[in-house]
């Protein structure tokens, strides 16, 4: 089976209990996004130079290897600790990534839209010096309501992507009861999972995403304790550094205007690493 062949399946099934045994996120492999990124800032561009939309930037060819090094990780693993089930964001560099590490382990792959990267409405495409000069009033803005709450014109704050991320947990925790699920997904969405099993409040999730970069590939995994889901690793390489590739996330491109601290991570503009 090719990774574009791989099957397709919907949350269909609802189970009577609850709790997930496991719960791994992932984020995905180096995108083109990451690069144009990159190279527009280098340049002291305004714009990215990427011709499709965000859900449809790919993996560059470092992201393939990663996602590669992510299943050879898999196949590593014994029966007991390989994914019972597999969710992915529907953008392509997500998608793309579960294919790739999923190849071969004979598991439907559900794809959430839910699970996708923040919207960052007019500021899709953009680097910092971009939205300096298009959006200079944003800024205030920003500064007033907080980089939690602050929402760009006709995107979404991170506030919004923690609310769609707490409703389809809570789904997985009952339509995947005592499973081990694999989640591919977006910085600033893992970065909400955090919100939703480890209680961060506005400031702990903005400094722990300010301090502890989050690799492409790399994987944040929870396992069941008493309190339900715990945090036993965040942010581990291990799949992409036992496979030899280049380990990638993305520096701070911080100026003294709050609104300019923005970066890409997952393909479009975003803000401080998301």
């Amino acid at each position: 089976m090719t990774p574009s062949d791989a099957p397709y399946a919907t949350l269909t099934s609802v189970s009577p209990e609850r709790g997930l045994h496991t719960l791994v996120l992932v984020r995905h492999g180096e995108s083109e996004g990451n690069l144009a990124d990159r190279a527009a800032l280098d340049a002291e561009q305004p714009r990215l130079d990427l011709e499709v939309r965000d859900a449809d930037v790919d993996l560059s060819s470092t992201g393939v290897d990663q996602a590669e090094a992510v299943r050879e990780h898999l196949i590593s693993l014994p029966e007991d600790e390989r994914p019972t089930a597999v969710v992915s964001s529907p953008y392509v560099r997500a998608r793309r990534t579960a294919e790739i590490a999923m190849d071969g382990l004979d598991l439907p792959l559900v794809i959430d839209e839910r699970l996708r990267e923040r919207d960052l409405g007019a500021f899709d495409g953009l680097t910092w010096i971009g939205i300096e000069q298009d959006y200079p009033e944003e800024s205030k803005r920003r500064e007033r309501m907080g980089k939690f709450y602050y929402r760009p014109p006709g995107g979404e704050s991170w506030a919004d992507v923690v609310q769609r991320v707490r409703q389809v947990l809570l789904e997985m925790e009952e339509r995947y009861a005592d499973q081990r699920l694999w989640v591919f997904s977006h910085q600033a969405t893992i970065m909400a999972f955090r919100v939703a099993v480890e209680g961060f409040d506005e400031a702990r999730v903005l400094q722990a995403d300010k301090e502890e970069p989050l690799a492409n590939c790399s994987l944040t995994t929870y396992r069941r304790g008493d309190a339900g889901l715990e945090l036993e690793s965040y942010g581990d390489t291990v799949a992409v550094d036992r496979g030899g590739e280049h380990v990638t996330h993305e520096p701070s491109h911080a100026t003294e205007n709050d609104v300019s601290d923005v970066d890409v991570s997952d393909g479009d503009v975003s803000e401080d690493d998301e």
